[in-house]
């Protein structure tokens, strides 16, 4: 796929078209080249400043969103994050998020990928890009996985929530498994009179 044309922007939220976002030094400073499915954009951030930013778009931070999967699934090293659950926008990083050489891969982007040598992995995206990145295929195969758990445990309580709430609008399509999960037996309670 050919792109025509390289937009340069000073700020940028990552967004359901969003499929990487690579370290890239201009005029000796670190900013993104992002990489969506029909467009290549400069965004004079960080990599980890525009993941910050984006996350801080739909009401966290990086630093929220790195505790939320720690607490979710105990992961502390390269933690995948929720850039936003509705949309299914997860990220994962190919290094520690604070080295220069970190770049940030959309889990729902990748199609296939394959060792490349020398610790390197080249990664099929959805528009058919091919791209070599300096992560090894079992780490690259390792922060795939733990997305996938991630995406999995929202998904999961997603769709408990809506369940949920689909009671209160519907409440006669109330299931026996609702029943049991969501409420009270107040019979076990006993009263003691004064």
């Amino acid at each position: 796929m050919q792109f025509n044309k390289i937009r340069c922007l000073n700020e940028y939220e990552v967004n359901i078209y969003t499929m990487t976002i690579l370290p890239i030094l201009l005029e000796n400073k670190l900013c993104s080249r992002i990489i969506e499915i029909d467009e290549e954009l400069i965004v004079k951030m960080k990599p980890i400043e525009v993941v910050d930013r984006s996350c801080k778009y739909f009401g966290s931070s990086l630093k929220g969103r790195k505790e939320g999967t720690r607490e979710l699934m105990g992961i502390t090293h390269k933690p995948p994050i929720i850039i936003e659950p509705s949309n299914q926008i997860f990220l994962f990083p190919t290094a520690s998020p604070s080295s220069t050489e970190c770049a940030w891969l959309s889990h729902s982007h990748i199609i296939k990928h394959s060792p490349a040598g020398n610790g390197t992995t080249n990664i099929t995206f959805r528009n058919k890009k091919i791209i070599n990145f300096d992560i090894s295929k079992g780490s690259f195969e390792n922060q795939l996985f733990h997305t996938a758990q991630l995406r999995t445990i929202i998904s999961s309580r997603m769709e408990k929530k809506e369940r949920r709430m689909n009671f209160f609008v519907h409440p006669s399509e109330l299931s026996e498994e609702m029943v049991s999960e969501n409420m009270v037996d107040f019979n076990h309670y006993k009263y003691q009179s004064e």
